[in-house]
């Protein structure tokens, strides 16, 4: 096939020219990048030659080679691994990121220093180009496993790339960087300096289990130097935690998540006994951007006797922990079992319920000892956390435990449901919330009112999964959970001074008015009664106690599910004078069809004010227009 020239996407010519120019503050870390796509290869060619004995791949001595060649200025690094075919170079290689390129620039451009946006690159594994920013030319060769003829992919990173192939090709890829001169000053190092190399490769690499081989340039006339192995090779989560630094935990986190900026904790775990196995995770301290898509990467790396056996073992955690990354070592699965029997595994279950709870109980350290780590957590992961509520019924009191909400209680403080009840009013017996997307549009909600006006502290939620974890749990020690904005609310114990007279008289005396409303917004509502919750706002609509909110039926609609639409009450403000005028104009008027507008109006406005929209927006826009010109 002869050689081919294609362009880069637009967008993906002005990741490279960022990823080159100003992405990474250290240079060194395209080395860890090329080294650490190595390693992912030589450990998917040994799991795919466990799960295909015909696999015609030399596995016999699996490693990563570092070769330097000073006179010309290159630095190639060389694995045997599964390697890739003309069509997966085209593919993962020639386009930098096949999805996202869009979102990643904007999330670049956004990111308030190096450091952040350092930490995006592993999101989109474009890693791979970081050599661009110590090479002017990359030349990449490579032959996937098991197939006849290799590929050679061609780059000066200035928009081009070309494609060919290389019929001689070992199996594996080869990575060549044609170096830039060196240059102190912008901290572009010699990286043919066999110094310079080992520094780097102990530093970030030590950790990798296949032997890095360093195999330095010789001048003419001279005999080739034996390579020398350069890292350990030894598991981090096999040594002692006094042998291990921090430094070196958070280089394997960079190295199993592809996100390159420091966890937020670490978490250890051996056990021993019948069934032993070893388990190192890391909470990030960021949420990647895909992580309430579909298509987002979960699970954890499964060794078995040092062996990788599945690069994301879904199965390790549940989906409420996705986030969580990490390495589990077994020593008593099977080696050739595959994805679907291995999910119902009987230790696999077992370390799954034994990594959820050390998780979680590491999180409720956290919340304990290092408060201002654990808000940072659950700001960034809160949301997925909360899913455990639905789907974790074992979990659901530790996950109680470390949770917490925004209230009315602190502007700037969240609560937990412990504290709520710790505060509650004496004769309060329900946890009042009140869901929406936002503090601000709850805080300006009508059904708030009431409980302002009483000191009546209300939980703030408004995260998509509190719509409906609040009805799975549905109670805290006792103290029912209830939302401001469903059935009645009676706040006789937070010092309502109204008595049982009043209140007779104010039924007796709105009752024509209540059921004509009822009769002429028969369509739109369900019922109209009198309002306990309004002080300042004429109307408002409520749910019944157990009917679905407005939010939720719409979020179950975008699923494809068909949601019945639940009709709702209106509530009416017998203090309000639009409410008492309404009342008065309809007992002393024969003709009440004059007052149907201005009942479309006070049902359309209660409407408007949780952020809904009247039924027919026309309509209701004429009536206001018309009510308006009647005051000029």
């Amino acid at each position: 096939m002869p050689t081919e020239t294609f362009e880069f996407q637009v967008e993906a010519r002005q990741l490279l020219q960022l990823m080159i120019h100003s992405v990474y503050s250290n240079k060194d870390v395209f080395l860890r990048e090329l080294v650490s796509n190595a390693s992912d290869a030589l450990d998917k060619l040994r799991l795919a030659a466990l799960r295909d004995d015909d696999l015609d791949a030399d596995t016999s001595d699996l490693h990563i080679e570092i070769e330097l060649d000073q006179t010309g200025r290159t630095l190639t690094v060389r694995d045997n691994g599964i390697g890739m075919s003309y069509d997966e170079v085209g593919k993962l290689i020639g386009t930098i990121a096949n999805s996202g390129t869009a979102a990643f620039l904007q999330e670049l451009k956004e990111a308030q220093d190096a450091a952040g946006a350092e930490g995006l690159i592993g999101q989109f594994g474009v890693g791979f180009y970081s050599g661009f920013m110590v090479a002017d030319e990359m030349t990449l060769v490579t032959r996937r496993a098991g197939e006849s003829g290799g590929t050679r992919w061609s780059s000066r990173g200035e928009g081009t790339y070309t494609l060919e192939t290389a019929e001689d090709a070992p199996q594996g890829t080869a990575v060549t960087l044609h170096l830039k001169p060196a240059d102190p000053d912008n901290q572009l190092h010699d990286y043919t300096s066999v110094w310079t190399v080992k520094e780097i490769v102990k530093r970030y690499s030590d950790f990798i289990t296949w032997p890095i081989r360093l195999l330095p340039g010789t001048a003419d006339g001279e005999d080739a130097p034996e390579p020398e192995t350069l890292n350990s090779m030894k598991a981090l989560w096999a040594r002692s935690r006094e042998e291990v630094s921090d430094d070196e935990y958070h280089e394997l986190y960079k190295h199993v998540s592809h996100d390159w900026r420091d966890p937020l904790d670490t978490i250890r775990l051996q056990a021993e006994g019948t069934f032993e196995y070893q388990a190192l995770l890391f909470l990030p301290a960021h949420a990647p951007h895909d992580l309430f898509t579909r298509d987002f990467r979960r699970g954890l790396q499964l060794y078995v006797k040092r062996v990788l056996i599945m690069d994301d073992c879904e199965a390790l955690l549940p989906p409420y922990l996705r986030f969580v990354k990490g390495v589990v070592d077994a020593n008593d699965l099977s080696l050739n079992v595959s994805r679907e029997i291995l999910q119902q595994d009987r230790h696999i279950r077992l370390i799954q319920r034994r990594l959820t709870k050390k998780v979680l109980s590491s999180v409720k350290e956290m919340k304990a000892n290092d408060p201002d780590k654990y808000a940072t957590l659950w700001r960034e992961f809160g949301a997925v956390l909360k899913e455990g509520l639905l789907s974790d019924s074992d979990n659901r009191a530790a996950l109680l435990a470390v949770a917490s909400f925004a209230s009315t209680h602190a502007e700037d403080e969240p609560t937990t449901l412990q504290q709520y009840v710790e505060r509650m009013k004496d004769g309060q017996d329900d946890i009042y919330y009140m869901t929406g997307e936002s503090r601000q549009s709850i805080e300006n909600s009508p059904h708030m009112e009431a409980f302002r006006a009483r000191g009546v502290e209300v939980l703030l939620l408004t995260d998509p999964v509190d719509e409906v974890w609040v009805d799975a749990v549905g109670e805290f020690e006792g103290k029912r959970l209830r939302s401001v904005a469903k059935g009645e609310i009676d706040l006789d114990a937070q010092g309502d001074t109204q008595d049982d007279g009043e209140r007779e008289k104010q039924a007796e005396s709105y009752a024509g008015l209540l059921g004509w409303m009822k009769e002429q917004l028969g369509e739109e509502v369900k019922d109209v009664r009198l309002s306990t919750r309004l002080t300042v706002s004429p109307a408002c609509v409520v749910s019944e106690a157990h009917d679905l909110t407005p939010a939720l039926e719409n979020m179950y609609r975008a699923m494809g599910q068909d949601v019945p639409t639940a009709k709702r009450i209106l509530e009416l403000n017998p203090g309000h004078l639009l409410v008492q005028g309404l009342n008065q104009a309809y007992k002393e008027r024969e003709d009440h069809a004059e007052l149907v507008d201005t009942a479309v109006l006070l049902h359309g406005l209660a409407v408007l004010a949780e952020g809904g929209q009247p039924k027919e927006p026309a309509r209701f826009v004429k009536l206001v227009a018309e009510r308006l010109e009647r005051t000029l």
